[in-house]
């Protein structure tokens, strides 16, 4: 498995709804699972300074790579692109 961590600060709540309105139709069609979108974090070192932060799973890296790639998404990434500031990486399970 790979995982997608994102710690997003949103600044603009209506935009970045569009984002919101289109994302699981195209990401549930690349395999992904959402495991959290937390926006009441609870720090237990360091500093956190996003409005939120979301967890995601794919099967593997190619799956969520080809999501993230995807024109559709990519088309749909400009409302979160304009409303938002992130930062995201990808990770691999244990197995």
């Amino acid at each position: 498995m790979h995982y997608l961590i994102a710690q997003i600060e949103i600044t603009d709540r209506d935009t970045y709804a569009k984002y919101e309105a289109g994302f699981m139709e195209i990401f549930q069609r690349y395999k992904g699972r959402m495991l959290s979108v937390d926006e009441n974090i609870g720090v237990l070192e360091g500093d956190w300074p996003f409005t939120r932060t979301v967890l995601v799973e794919f099967p593997s890296k190619e799956d969520a790579l080809s999501w993230y790639n995807s024109d559709e998404y990519q088309l749909l990434a400009k409302h979160r692109f304009s409303a938002s500031e992130s930062n995201i990486i990808i990770v691999s399970g244990v197995d």
